[in-house]
């Protein structure tokens, strides 16, 4: 995350997102598959060795190349497939999508997997208040009651206790997107987004709209 100034002073918090290039890895129609989609692969710098498998998966469009030691290697680490509207793409295997698909102040949700934190307890796991920290109790950050003992006797499912905290698929919707960089493929998008830095995220077009 960083912030960037506008005309008038106002600092704004961005996320910059390396969004692309992308290939087309596959293109599916109702057809040949029952729907329509197309599987998108983000094109990095450094090659990453793959099995035959995917690599015959990812094609012969450049995306991959074999080296002196017979191992595939591929610049598509991260393959996300992404549902169409009734065939109102006209994308391919083998093209390019680019950060320039998007425009500034577009409206977008990013889809990304949250930080994993581990076992975490009730109270960083779902903000319980905790008993006395004083006095010689016993009680400080632990669990209370999780049901009564001669009826119903048992656990009710949901019920929130200790486990484990992250590493999920998080969306954050309606966000705007400040500024488009075509030259190195880079969004600005207002406010922070889901996961790491450096993790793999998805930007696609607001579902359910509204300007934030």
């Amino acid at each position: 995350m960083t912030q960037i100034f506008r005309a008038d002073g106002q600092v704004v918090p961005v996320t910059l997102v390396k969004a692309g290039p992308c290939v087309v890895v596959q293109r599916k129609t109702p057809a040949t598959d029952g729907y329509d989609a197309i599987q998108l692969g983000l094109i990095e710098s450094r090659k990453t060795i793959t099995n035959k498998a995917i690599a015959g998966h990812l094609g012969s469009d450049n995306v991959f190349q074999a080296d002196k030691n017979s191992h595939l290697k591929t610049n598509v680490k991260f393959v996300k497939e992404l549902r169409l509207d009734g065939g109102a793409s006209e994308l391919k295997k083998g093209d390019r999508v680019l950060a320039e698909s998007f425009k500034a102040n577009d409206v977008v949700d990013v889809v990304g997997t949250s930080k994993g934190r581990g076992f975490a307890s009730l109270v960083k796991r779902h903000n319980f208040r905790g008993g006395p920290a004083t006095h010689g109790s016993m009680f400080n950050r632990a669990a209370g009651s999780i049901g009564a003992s001669s009826f119903p006797s048992r656990v009710f499912p949901g019920m929130r206790m200790a486990g484990h905290m992250g590493d999920a698929q998080v969306t954050v919707r309606n966000l705007q997107i400040v500024q488009v960089d075509p030259e190195t493929n880079v969004l600005m998008v207002k406010g922070a987004i889901p996961g790491p830095n450096g993790g793999y995220v998805v930007v696609k077009p607001a579902k359910k709209g509204g300007a934030r």
